[in-house]
């Protein structure tokens, strides 16, 4: 390992502690920066000028398939308070801060919004690019601007909230994989929101914890406690969360699984043409919950949650997924789409006419 100022370069790393799944891969060249003006300096190094490099954050929303030449981490982890007044706060994040420990020292100030997120693993960096939500909350809808060095006019760029473009789990950064490198987020987190209960179980949750009149605080320990019972932890047996998203189709086509599947939940997807139906639903309906080949499997606990039991590789783990999403099209007609991003290999699923 050589270090330099604000970054260091380590060749031949292995990655098996920088990803959630705990694959055993390795990095021809690790690049981690601890301060972010050193960015440039970093990408200018002569070892890693014009080279392509792989993004890893916490490496929990990631499954790599493959050894990769290049990867590069933010380490950066500083927060400012940049204003507070009537309307609201604003924070900034530098990338390299876990997203829940942001979201604790947010709540910590006594301010509210994020709260029914708690719990996703990942960094600041990371949280944009999938616009990260649970419990019907995203992240797109506090950012106000994301700073990036932007790798194909070699500057820095701020892009505001429009400028993103946040999806359901999708944002310009992920459609524009590899040219951003995220360096730090500011957030506004508006004055005195309204709680949002009427999602998966919270109210029961609380009412568990007994407590009557919840605080954001209170929210986030709800959500905490719930995630906590459905996820496996990464630490015991390797995952990445949630690994398709759910699917989003045509409203008459979910109406006519609904009839066909009368126990299929069905959701609202922002718009009258549109239905969300459970990916999970659908996994769990295919057979395979808890199922397991070789030491890739799915979780015992939720449907969604692919797992490595020890010493699965990257393309162990992809072969499953696409078997998984191979029989949810063959039996409903419905395609899923992973929500982590693959890397050294392309999501094929294979459906038999």
């Amino acid at each position: 390992m050589s270090s330099n100022s604000g970054y260091t370069l380590a060749r031949d790393a292995s990655l098996i502690d920088r990803n959630t799944f705990r694959v055993d891969t390795r990095a021809a060249l690790l690049v981690e920066v601890q301060a972010i003006e050193a960015l440039p300096a970093a990408l200018a190094d002569p070892a890693v000028a014009g080279r392509e490099p792989v993004l890893i954050g916490a490496g929990s929303n990631l499954l790599l398939a493959g050894d990769i030449p290049l990867a590069l981490r933010i380490e950066a982890d500083a927060t400012t308070v940049l204003g507070q007044d009537a309307s609201g706060t604003r924070i900034r994040a530098e990338a390299g801060l876990a997203w829940n420990d942001f979201l604790r020292q947010v709540l910590a100030r006594g301010i509210a919004g994020p709260e029914n997120m708690a719990l996703i693993p990942g960094t600041i960096g990371a949280a944009p690019i999938q616009n990260i939500g649970a419990y019907g909350t995203e992240i797109g809808e506090f950012v106000e601007t994301v700073e990036a060095w932007d790798r194909r006019g070699a500057r820095v760029v701020r892009l505001p909230r429009e400028a993103c473009a946040f999806g359901y789990r999708d944002s310009v950064f992920k459609r524009e994989a590899g040219r951003y490198v995220i360096v730090a987020v500011e957030f506004f987190f508006p004055a005195a929101p309204a709680l949002r209960l009427d999602y998966a179980g919270l109210r029961e949750e609380l009412a568990a914890m007994g407590v009557a009149t919840p605080t954001a605080s209170d929210v986030a320990d709800a959500v905490s406690r719930i995630r906590t019972r459905k996820l496996p932890d990464w630490r015991t047996l390797g995952n990445a969360g949630s690994f398709f998203k759910n699917p989003i189709v045509a409203a008459a086509r979910a109406d006519a699984l609904a009839a066909a599947h009368p126990a299929m939940p069905v959701y609202p997807a922002g718009d009258d043409a549109r239905r969300k139906l459970s990916a999970a639903w659908l996994i769990e309906a295919c057979g395979w919950k808890g199922a397991r080949q070789g030491d890739a499997g799915v979780a015992a606990q939720h449907a969604l949650v692919l797992v490595n039991h020890g010493h699965a590789t990257g393309p162990d783990i992809l072969a499953l997924a696409e078997r998984i999403a191979a029989s949810v099209e063959a039996r409903f007609g419905v395609g899923l789409e992973p929500e982590p991003r693959i890397v050294g290999a392309r999501f094929a699923p294979a459906v038999a006419a």
